[in-house]
């Protein structure tokens, strides 16, 4: 596990010299990016810090409850505030995510941005595009390591029950409440720190996992009943959902996070995907169980990547094309096994 300590000296001198911060999410930003990111503005803002937020594109509707999630502005509606405040920064800080790309429309003037930038984040296969880096794959998620790092920037445990209300949201998301991921003893012994904050759990737990619409519910059914192939010889199960689909069971942003975690409880399948048709390109969600890299399918197969056991990647092609495809590579790659 990378020793975070050795960045305190180097990460408090670009906080220390900077004016202006800018916290930047991934596009189609999950429960981790956000969490990692309101966290991280409670903890800066209550040092007197300047600090803003940006997110790519719209956040899922289960996120916004989160104090401070109003606050961040959404750089595809509001372009113009986004663009002031990128040319305004002498710091961005870029969290959950390795790859510019992930900036969707504001890659661009982020990358030109004359700011220093720092990426905080917990995957594999980093593009080169900062000047300091903070990653570790091996903790269960960037809320973790932001975590970490605040602790260590206090001196000492951060007391404010909406900080630790964004690290346990960002812990919980990326681990599917614990069922997977990269957590450790050292994830528990930090969960154990939030609930003695005073933070509810349950309240926290009902509003992430329990706060969606029926129509959601029976969307997860049709999904389920209708739309899932199981491929036994391949240890493989994959769902396809049309954008007829969606608009048929009225979809909203986050209605089908975690559907893709739901065939791995099949026995005898390993590996599951997940193909949303979009405008112009199909969206993939991989996950694994064991031993097949998921993060390697998906970089070698669909310009993607992620974790060892959850990753995902776009193909532009049509939804037929795509699984097409999709089988062919499955079928090379588990053959490569024998």
């Amino acid at each position: 596990m990378l020793e975070l300590g050795k960045y305190k000296k180097e990460l408090s001198d670009y906080l220390n010299r900077a004016d202006n911060i800018l916290l930047i999410c991934h596009i189609n930003p999950d429960g981790d990016s956000i969490g990692s990111m309101l966290a991280l503005f409670s903890y800066l803002s209550s040092k007197g810090k300047n600090v803003g937020m940006i997110s790519p594109n719209y956040l899922q509707e289960f996120l916004l409850w989160m104090k401070g999630a109003d606050r961040i502005n959404i750089f595809i509606r509001d372009r113009n505030i986004c663009l002031k405040q990128i040319e305004k920064a002498d710091l961005i800080i870029m969290l959950d995510f390795n790859q510019s790309n992930r900036l969707g429309e504001a890659e661009k003037p982020v990358l030109q941005s004359s700011a220093r930038k720092v990426v905080i984040d917990h995957h594999l296969d980093s593009d080169n595009f900062y000047d300091l880096i903070i990653s570790d794959p091996g903790r269960s998620s960037t809320a973790e390591i932001i975590h970490e790092l605040v602790c260590m920037l206090n001196d000492g445990l951060f007391n404010e029950i909406s900080y630790a209300e964004a690290i346990y949201v960002g812990i919980i998301t990326d681990t599917g409440n614990f069922e997977h991921g990269s957590f450790t003893g050292n994830t528990f012994r930090l969960i154990a720190d939030l609930l003695d904050t005073g933070i509810d759990k349950d309240r926290i737990f009902n509003l992430v996992f329990n706060n969606f619409t029926e129509s959601r519910t029976r969307l997860l059914g049709y999904a389920l009943y209708e739309k899932m192939v199981v491929i036994p010889e391949y240890k493989t199960a994959y769902i396809t959902l049309t954008r007829d689909e969606l608009k048929r069971f009225n979809y909203h942003r986050g209605d089908t996070e975690g559907f893709v975690n739901l065939p791995l409880s099949i026995n005898g399948i390993d590996f599951s995907a997940l193909f949303i048709e979009k405008e112009g390109f199909i969206k993939i969600s991989f996950r694994s169980r064991g031993d097949f890299s998921v993060n390697s399918f998906a970089g070698k197969y669909f310009q993607g990547g992620g974790h060892f056991n959850a990753a995902g990647g776009d193909y532009y092609d049509s939804l037929e094309n795509t699984v097409s495809y999709f089988l062919d590579m499955l079928k090379k790659e588990r053959k490569s096994e024998e």
